[in-house]
């Protein structure tokens, strides 16, 4: 099992990370898109029928289900201007590739997306490694 994450900016592969690791996901490629608010406005107009700009946007491909060949997680797009926390958005995004929906699940997304940030802000918790922080400009 492995993870790509080839297609994630370096600055955001350890909120990617964490997100995968409390869902329990080791094997996939995923992509995480930078958009500006224009970009982001698009897409939510076009697949969610809402014309403004949103902070995460994410589209499931194969999910986390066995799919023959590599596992094709899906696509996070995020937009930098309109979210009051850059890696707390794509923690989001990624809980949704991997079938989270925090309006249906009884609050088991966003405790999952909490547990992500605790460990991104604490990454030497109990029974864990030390880590060098991710520095993000």
């Amino acid at each position: 099992m492995t993870l790509d994450l080839s297609d994630v900016p370096a600055e955001l592969r350890d909120a990617v990370s964490a997100a995968l690791e409390v869902a329990g996901v080791g094997d996939g490629h995923l992509a995480v898109e930078i958009a500006g608010p224009d970009r982001i406005r698009e897409l939510n107009r076009e697949h969610r029928g809402t014309n403004r700009p949103t902070d995460v946007l994410a589209f499931p491909v194969d999910g986390t289900d066995a799919a023959p060949g590599p596992l094709e997680l899906g696509d996070v797009v995020v937009c930098p201007q309109e979210c009051s926390d850059l890696r707390e958005a794509v923690v989001h995004g990624v809980l949704h590739l991997c079938g989270y929906d925090h309006e249906v699940d009884g609050g088991e997304m966003l405790a999952l997306q909490a547990k992500a940030i605790s460990r991104l802000q604490n990454p030497a918790g109990p029974g864990r490694e030390a880590e060098e922080p991710a520095g993000i400009d």
